[in-house]
């Protein structure tokens, strides 16, 4: 368990530390990083590249946007092979919704509990 948790740690680590890095030296902004980002993880994991990675580094691979982007991929690619061509635009939203849905729930506790600042 201690290698899997470094391994985890090392590459989600060296991960967000390359895309910091190319926040601060690029002229890319952040936003534009952060879809490639997204798209990397589509690309990769549609050459069957990223399922052996995420195998090996676990959270530390799944946890980035690189991840989410192969979240989707997956879930289109399932999705397909169970429903046909109507997968390619319901496969993605599938495989996201609970982590989508986390996300818009915590959003608005935080709003209604929290105090906005200027």
């Amino acid at each position: 368990m201690l290698l899997r948790l470094l391994a985890a740690f090392l590459v989600g680590g060296t991960l967000c530390a390359l895309l910091q890095i190319a926040v601060d030296r690029t002229a890319l902004t952040p936003a534009r990083i952060l879809t490639g980002t997204v798209v990397a993880g589509v690309i990769l994991s549609g050459l069957g590249l990223y399922g052996p990675f995420a195998a090996f580094a676990h959270c530390g691979a799944t946890v980035p946007l690189s991840g989410f982007g192969h979240l989707i991929a997956e879930g289109v690619r399932e999705e397909i092979d169970r429903a046909g061509a109507v997968g390619i635009l319901t496969g993605g939203l599938k495989a996201a919704s609970g982590g989508l849905s986390t996300a818009i729930l915590l959003s608005l506790a935080a709003a209604l509990f929290g105090k906005s600042k200027t």
